[in-house]
């Protein structure tokens, strides 16, 4: 099967595809290493898949299988062929699934960790209605791994380092954490006049991040050890909450409840910054052509945050 590909040069490429058929037979055998299974699986006979894979032997000119009388073996050529067969197969197979879920081109699905879309993107959405008002946004509340070949998600944000595979990544707003409480704990109670006087209070934690009041305790020469008392909560969000209703003292990023400070509601006893090292990412395969709402998301993004981070 021949098809032509627009190269990086902008000349014409002849692409060199063995037929549809003769790889989905070869990946289907080679993972269960039977042609009988093979054939039950796509719904043909043994000896249909037995002809596929000699068509694909014959195109590749190599072996792919060492035939036995009760079994099939891949050579060393059929192993290395078969991981790229697959992730190949799975990229079409998702690519249909969104298209065909999805076909109007001007929507975009979303993944965003739940901080980050409570906090800083849905206050500003209004902003990129107006400016694209033919893009649909569809976006969901996640902090999970992501596989994008096995969902329907077109983009995420992500926190951490920046370092997954095979995406491309760009970095929107980085992570630097103080003190934040309540106006009225520090109007009532036991006194918060020196970081000392944490040690009398509650700390706040987020329990996938227990170890930042530690450092940031360290960084200003406290032992984290000395403190007793704690609450640890699933998510930002949920901890910012708790230290508004008066229950201890969080760490936030001045960025996430940049609100909150402007009324009042929590306000920063001690202003002392600690970077996390970790960040906000806009993440999206490296394989995958952005759709027109894709990049229209994307431009926005990165218009709105990139000039923060020069």
């Amino acid at each position: 099967m021949i098809g032509l590909c627009r190269s990086c040069s902008g000349r014409t490429a002849i692409r060199r595809l063995p037929p549809l058929n003769a790889l989905r037979a070869f990946e289907a055998a080679a993972r269960h290493l039977s042609f009988n299974s093979a054939a039950d699986e796509l719904y043909v006979t043994p000896s249909a898949i037995s002809h596929q894979i000699k068509t694909l032997e014959q195109y590749l000119e190599l072996p792919l299988f060492h035939r036995n009388r009760r079994k099939v073996e891949l050579t060393a050529a059929g192993e290395k062929y078969l991981p790229t067969i697959q992730q190949a197969l799975d990229q079409i197979d998702s690519a249909t699934r969104r298209l065909m879920s999805n076909p109007n081109s001007g929507a975009v699905t979303l993944s965003v960790a739940p901080a980050f879309l409570t906090r800083w993107l849905m206050p500003r959405l209004s902003d990129f209605q107006d400016q694209y008002p033919d893009v649909e946004l569809r976006m969901s509340a996640s902090n999970a791994d992501l596989d994008f070949h096995q969902t329907d998600i077109d983009m995420s944000v992500r926190y951490g380092r920046g370092e997954w595979k095979d995406v491309e990544a760009h970095l929107l707003m980085g992570m630097s954490v103080v003190p934040v409480c309540s106006p009225d704990l520090l109007k009532r109670g036991k006194p918060l006049k020196k970081p000392e006087d944490m040690r009398d209070h509650t700390l706040i934690h987020v329990a996938t991040r227990m170890e930042e009041w530690r450092m940031w305790l360290k960084a200003i020469g406290i032992d984290f050890n000395d403190f007793g008392k704690d609450l640890r909560f699933s998510s930002t969000s949920l901890a910012t909450g708790a230290a508004m209703e008066g229950l201890g003292i969080a760490l936030a990023d001045r960025q996430l409840v940049d609100k909150e400070l402007a009324r009042g509601d929590l306000v920063v006893p001690f202003d002392i910054g600690m970077d996390t090292h970790s960040a906000f990412y806009l993440v999206y395969p490296q394989d995958r052509t952005l759709s027109y709402a894709g990049k229209a998301f994307r431009d926005w993004i990165l218009e709105q945050l990139q000039p923060n981070l020069d």
